[in-house]
């Protein structure tokens, strides 16, 4: 009898839950995307893209996260190679489009990030060419928040161009590579420049003017992405990169703007001189990247949550971090 009964338990025993199928976010671009942060010389698993992934595998336990960035890559070296060593491919669209071709699919999410190495010497004064910014100047506490800030118009001018063909050819390639089933985000960026306005004088003038190109770079990704079926993650809205209005207390530089604010503490740009999201700004760069990956909260628009300054460490600090790991200059 025992037997038996044993026997029926088994036969009426529901099947083992299966394992969850596979799928993938794959995630491109540069240092942001890889987390570099200056304190520690490295890239950590802070960055947007792993924080993405945390919340998407919150709800999809079988997503796994595809990291193809390369710390200072251009949108010409994510096309044509030359300045990463780790792909086995000519370049990172090479690797990425091969992997997405390689699970047909399985591919939810695709992110990327790219851009900013191509325009930023345009912007920093001369920093980018020299590789680094100065080691005494990231003390918020004493004013001063990096190189002169000249934005060289024909520069940035032509940077916008290449990156406009570029990320056309990026987008197409991955697009065509994953087909309408995942959802493809490109994000625009933050202005780390306005860092200057701590200068006083007519640094903050000249900080002012970098808005403009960050506007132009903006408008240059939004516009590119949406014509091949990407959707744009604002994160120069996010960082309120327009707005000089409000007084907001600032430990060691009194008041300032809430755009200088938000790079000062969503940023090592103040405290240490590099332009490289801290562990809140990447946050901030995730959570409005999320409704548009999920469709949910607003995702017909480009914006997420912001959050508040308040968000950011106090007193951060360590060695000073240079600009190589983003802008890809004077270093790998």
């Amino acid at each position: 009898m025992g037997a038996l009964v044993a026997a029926g338990t088994f036969l009426t025993a529901g099947p083992a839950s299966a394992a969850p199928e596979t799928t993938y976010y794959v995630s491109l671009g540069d240092s942001l995307s890889t987390g570099y942060q200056p304190d520690s010389d490295t890239d950590e698993p802070i960055a947007y893209s792993d924080r993405i992934f945390a919340a998407l595998s919150a709800d999809e336990p079988g997503l796994e996260l595809k990291k193809f960035g390369c710390d200072g890559e251009t949108s010409v070296s994510m096309v044509e190679g030359g300045h990463c060593s780790q792909y086995q491919q000519q370049s990172q669209l090479d690797a990425a489009a091969e992997f997405i071709e390689a699970h047909p699919g399985q591919i939810a999410y695709v992110t990327n990030d790219i851009g900013a190495n191509d325009i930023f010497p345009c912007v920093s004064g001369g920093a980018g060419g020299g590789g680094s910014l100065s080691p005494s100047s990231g003390s918020a506490g004493s004013g001063s928040a990096g190189a002169s800030v000249l934005p060289m118009a024909g520069c940035v001018a032509e940077k916008l161009g290449v990156i406009r063909t570029n990320l056309a050819r990026i987008d197409a390639r991955i697009r065509n590579a994953g087909g309408d089933g995942p959802v493809y985000v490109g994000m625009t960026y933050y202005n780390p420049m306005l860092a200057a306005w701590l200068q006083g004088g007519m640094q903050r003038a000249l900080a002012a003017a970098t808005v403009s190109a960050d506007n132009l770079l903006s408008a240059v990704i939004t516009s590119t992405n949406a014509r091949y079926g990407w959707k744009t993650a604002d994160v120069t809205a996010a960082f309120d990169t327009n707005d000089f209005t409000g007084d907001i207390a600032l430990p060691g530089a009194g008041t300032v703007p809430t755009n200088v604010a938000r790079i000062c503490t969503w940023t090592w740009m103040c405290s240490l001189g590099d332009i490289h999201a801290n562990p809140a700004g990447h946050q901030v760069i995730a959570d409005t990247f999320l409704p548009l990956l999920t469709g949910e909260n607003g995702a017909d628009g480009s914006l997420g949550s912001a959050g508040s300054v308040a968000d950011g460490p106090s007193g951060s600090s360590g060695s000073l971090g240079s600009v190589r790991a983003l802008t890809g200059m004077g270093g790998s």
